[in-house]
């Protein structure tokens, strides 16, 4: 049934956008348009997913420092409220994580807060981002 909702629904979607189009178009031009994309909303799982693909290469340029890097649910919670707007979807994202995430580790980074071999906890307080570095740094060749 719910499939079959969904289905329906596409369908009225799709009609009520064409009929918008025979609104606003000539014939015409509607004749030199193939197919029409109705893209959906993003839902949290999948910005949830989209920060987790957006932070993999963050985590491999720490790693090459020797650095972990880990966001609890309510840095991921921030992250998803800041990059993320209806109108525009995910696009927000990078610039929130970079934001967020990545100029301020790129700080601690500077200031010899966050040392190789240390693992890097992330969470969020209210519209901050706290961190918090843990482990036995290790020295490394100059």
């Amino acid at each position: 049934r719910e499939i079959q909702a969904v289905v329906d629904d596409e369908k009225q979607v799709r009609e009520a956008v064409l009929q918008t189009l025979r609104e606003h178009f000539k014939p015409e031009f509607l004749n030199r348009i193939d197919d029409i994309v109705i893209f959906h909303q993003l839902s949290r799982e999948q910005i949830v997913q989209i920060i987790d693909v957006q932070l993999a290469r963050l985590r491999r340029m720490l790693e090459e420092r020797n650095i972990a890097l880990v966001l609890d649910d309510s840095a991921r919670a921030l992250l998803a409220r800041e990059g993320y707007d209806p109108l525009y979807g995910a696009r927000p994202l990078k610039r929130a994580i970079q934001t967020l995430i990545q100029n301020p580790l790129a700080v601690k980074l500077l200031r010899g807060e966050i040392l190789p071999g240390q693992t890097v906890h992330v969470s969020a307080d209210g519209d901050e981002m706290k961190f918090k570095a843990d482990g036995a740094a290790v020295a490394t060749a100059q």
